[in-house]
C-alpha cells in the first residue's frame, strides 16, 4: 500500500483560504515577504521546517494538518501521535480514566474530533444502558448520534427541538475548522432524523440546559467541555471532555443517589 503525501504549498493555500486571509495578511503575520509566500504556495519554493511552523501557527493549523504540511515539504512530522504508538495510547487512556473518575457522580465523556466516544465515566454508562437501544451503543458511538436518534436519548428529551440545535450547530463549527467527509456525513445523517418542526425558546438564562427524562423524572444537565490547553501530541490536541454538572437540586441528589 503506498500513501499520497499531498504538496505541502497546496495545503497552506487551502488554509490561507479558509482562515479568509491575503497572502498579503499572511506575510504580515509571519514576517516573510508577499512573494516567498507565493512561491512557497504555487511550488516554487519548498518551505523550510521553521517556515511551515510558523505559517501553521498564525493560521492556527491542528497538530494533524501541520505534520501533513511537513511531510509535503519532505520534512518529518513535528508532533507524535497516541493512537500508533502503544504506549503512549495506554498513558493517555489511564490519564483519560482518572479525569473521568474524578468528575463522579456527575456523567463525564471523552470525545474524539468525529463526536466518538473515547471513553465514559459510570454515570454516564448507567444513563445511555436504561435510554438507548443497545444497538446504538455498539463501538464506535458516535453522541450525536446516539443523542439524535428515534432510539436514542431523543425520545428521552424534554427540549429535543432546541439541544438538536445546540449539536448540529456545534457539528457545523467543527467541520468548518477542519474539513471532515465523516462529519459532512455525520450532519446528513442526523439531520433527517424526525425532529420537532417548532424549535420553541431557548430555556435557561446563561446557558441551555439539557432535560433529560429519567425514571419519571425530569433531570436538568448544564454541560461544559474542556480540552488540554498546550497538547503536544496529534491525538490530545483532538481530544474534549464533556462533563454533565446538575442545574438543579433534584438532579443533584439523582446523580448522587444512583452513584451510591
Amino acid at each position: 500500500m503506498t500513501t499520497t503525501v499531498e504538496l505541502s504549498g497546496p495545503l497552506i493555500r487551502q488554509w490561507r483560504q479558509r482562515r479568509r486571509l491575503s497572502q498579503l495578511e499572511l506575510s504580515e503575520l509571519t514576517g516573510t515577504s508577499t512573494r516567498h509566500l507565493s512561491y512557497i504556495e504555487t511550488g516554487r519554493s519548498t518551505p523550510s521546517r521553521e517556515m511551515v511552523l510558523r505559517l501553521a501557527g498564525a493560521m492556527e493549523v491542528p497538530l494533524r494538518e501541520t505534520n501533513q504540511m511537513l511531510l509535503g515539504a519532505g520534512l518529518a512530522p513535528a508532533y507524535p501521535d497516541a493512537r500508533i504508538d502503544h504506549q503512549a495510547r495506554a498513558a493517555l487512556l489511564d490519564l483519560l480514566d482518572g479525569i473521568l473518575e474524578g468528575h463522579l457522580p456527575n456523567p463525564a465523556l471523552v470525545l474524539d474530533a468525529e463526536f466518538d466516544v473515547v471513553a465514559t465515566n459510570a454515570a454516564v454508562d448507567r444513563i445511555l444502558a436504561a435510554l438507548v437501544d443497545p444497538d446504538l451503543l455498539d463501538p464506535p458511538v458516535n453522541v450525536v448520534r446516539v443523542t439524535l436518534h428515534p432510539r436514542g436519548l431523543a425520545r428521552h428529551l424534554g427540549n429535543l427541538g432546541p439541544w438538536r440545535s445546540h449539536l448540529i450547530r456545534q457539528v457545523r463549527q467543527h467541520a468548518a475548522v477542519s474539513s471532515s467527509a465523516s462529519l459532512d456525513g455525520l450532519l446528513d445523517e442526523v439531520e433527517a432524523f424526525p425532529h420537532p418542526s417548532h424549535v420553541g425558546p431557548d430555556s435557561g438564562t446563561f446557558a441551555l440546559p439539557m432535560q433529560l427524562r429519567v425514571e419519571e423524572e425530569t433531570l436538568s444537565f448544564f454541560s461544559t467541555v474542556a480540552t488540554f490547553g498546550t497538547p503536544l501530541d496529534v491525538a490530545a490536541s483532538e481530544l474534549a471532555i464533556e462533563t454533565f454538572l446538575p442545574a438543579d437540586t433534584a438532579t443533584r441528589r439523582w446523580l448522587a443517589r444512583a452513584g451510591s
